[in-house]
């Protein structure tokens, strides 16, 4: 997995930036000019004026054609599906469009994902201009195998001139077409480039896959991973820790602070004692051993008490709660 590396960079970025900005106004013309065309503006009146002038079939063959019981099909490029599909797709490639120009200044549009994204924008172009160039075979006198005639002629051999606009319409819808086939191709082509890695990119990722792993083994309790401890290794770690020193403290011949209760505090300040204010103090012969060497900080302070001390202790150390310090006179 580690060598498995996938590129984030873009390389031929100027060119992307270009692509970019090229396909936004083709992609608003193919909806106004499909949306415009939709449902039946013009479809028809071509039809039937490529039958007059003998390109191609006209609408009357369907009528002849169902009156002597011969079962036909309306050729692909006169049908409705060839409008409303191409309206439907100029709509979906506005939306992607939207989201990938935010990704790419997001910074998170990697070739990666440009390849999932145009892939099918690609097939579904191209599958519209097989659509728009599909044949016209079903009356043998006038058939066409090619694409029809608003496309393969020049529009002015039509006397009307409203008809002649609706050709340059659809003429246009079909260049329209092929330019967002070409961009989506020059898309795929820039991705695929830059997902071919670069000697550099490869060393990065090389040495950066080599740190995370030299980290995870540090830090791994164990060979797999799976931060566990054995049995073995749990006992182990309970004798280090029943190893250490009872008492709390430092090791350097600090003071060891001890508990302090008010009694004992109220009893320190009646013999002239300094209390337990934390100090650096020095081995006294009172201090009990605590085994070890002194410089190792083996010693610990014993609590001295002085006689009357001690009896109000004994006379007082039962008492409930909410009773104060006893004092002698």
């Amino acid at each position: 997995m580690g060598r498995f590396f996938i590129p984030r960079q873009w390389r031929l970025v100027r060119y992307v930036w270009f692509l970019m900005i090229f396909e936004f106004p083709f992609t608003v013309a193919n909806l106004a000019l499909f949306g415009i065309a939709s449902p039946n503006l013009y479809r028809t009146i071509l039809w039937n004026e490529g039958g007059k002038m003998g390109f191609n079939s006209d609408s009357s063959s369907i009528i002849y054609a169902y009156a002597n019981y011969r079962p036909v099909k309306i050729p692909l490029v006169w049908t409705g599906f060839n409008t409303q599909y191409h309206l439907v797709i100029g709509v979906v490639c506005m939306f992607f469009y939207l989201i990938k120009v935010t990704m790419w200044l997001l910074h998170v549009f990697f070739p990666i994902f440009s390849i999932l994204l145009h892939m099918p924008l690609l097939a579904i172009w191209a599958y519209g201009i097989y659509i728009q160039t599909s044949p016209d075979t079903i009356d043998p006198k006038r058939s066409n195998s090619g694409a029809p005639w608003y496309i393969t002629k020049n529009c002015n051999i039509v006397e009307d001139k409203q008809i002649r606009s609706y050709c340059m319409q659809a003429k246009s819808s079909f260049a329209v077409s092929c330019i967002m086939l070409t961009i989506y191709v020059l898309f795929l082509a820039i991705s695929f480039y830059s997902m071919w890695p670069t000697k550099d990119a490869l060393t990065t990722h090389k040495t950066r896959f080599a740190e995370k792993k030299a980290e995870k083994e540090k830090w791994s309790s164990t060979p797999d991973g799976s931060n566990e401890m054995t049995a073995e290794e749990q006992w182990q770690h309970m004798w280090e820790l029943q190893q250490l020193p009872r008492t709390p403290g430092t090791s350097g011949g600090m003071y060891l602070k001890s508990p302090m209760t008010p009694r004992t505090r109220a009893f320190g300040d009646l013999e002239g004692g300094t209390g337990y204010a934390q100090q650096d103090l020095k081995p006294h012969p009172n201090w009990s051993w605590y085994g070890g060497r002194a410089e190792e900080g083996g010693f610990v302070q014993v609590q001295q008490v002085s006689p009357v001390a001690e009896q109000d202790e004994c006379q007082y150390g039962y008492e409930g709660k909410g009773k104060g310090v006893g004092f002698a006179h």
